[in-house]
């Protein structure tokens, strides 16, 4: 969120209440707190212009394929997924191709529905890349797609 806090964007902070989880951190404008995981992720896919994904642990993993099902699928607008970090996501994107695609549970196209950067400059023109060729408000079929979120 430091970003966002310190340019011209409203940070907002998607805080889950866990036991073992520390306190939001202090760059947020405002800040949400949830008891749930699936409130949480709600307000995740109806707010973002794009899904910027960083190492992480089961949690991670659980959003982004909640995201990936829901592009995949058509349940609601395709923005930018972006996972950050190559190395480290690469054995699981492996995995994506030698098991779920040669499975046929998954499409190589559903692999486009993500793309790898590591640096933050790729990753902001990544998102804008996306939008060049329209703009950041949804169209008329997205619009219906996050009224029925």
């Amino acid at each position: 969120n430091k970003g966002a806090f310190e340019g011209k964007s409203t940070s907002i902070g998607l805080n889950i209440q866990l036991p073992m989880e520390q306190a939001g951190n202090p760059y947020q404008d405002i800040a949400l707190n949830f008891r749930h995981f699936f409130a949480r992720k709600v307000m995740f896919v109806k707010h973002a212009s794009a899904y910027v994904v960083l190492p992480g642990g089961f949690g991670t993993l659980d959003e982004m394929a909640e995201i990936l099902t829901l592009v995949q699928t058509g349940k609601t607008r395709k923005i930018p997924i972006i996972l950050v970090d190559g190395v480290f996501w690469q054995g699981l994107l492996d995995w994506f191709r030698d098991t779920l695609c040669e499975a046929g549970t998954i499409s190589p196209e559903d692999l486009d529905l993500m793309q790898v950067c590591n640096q933050p400059k790729e990753v902001v023109d990544a998102i804008f890349a996306h939008y060049e060729t329209r703009r950041f408000e949804p169209s008329p079929a997205e619009q219906e797609i996050l009224l029925e979120l």
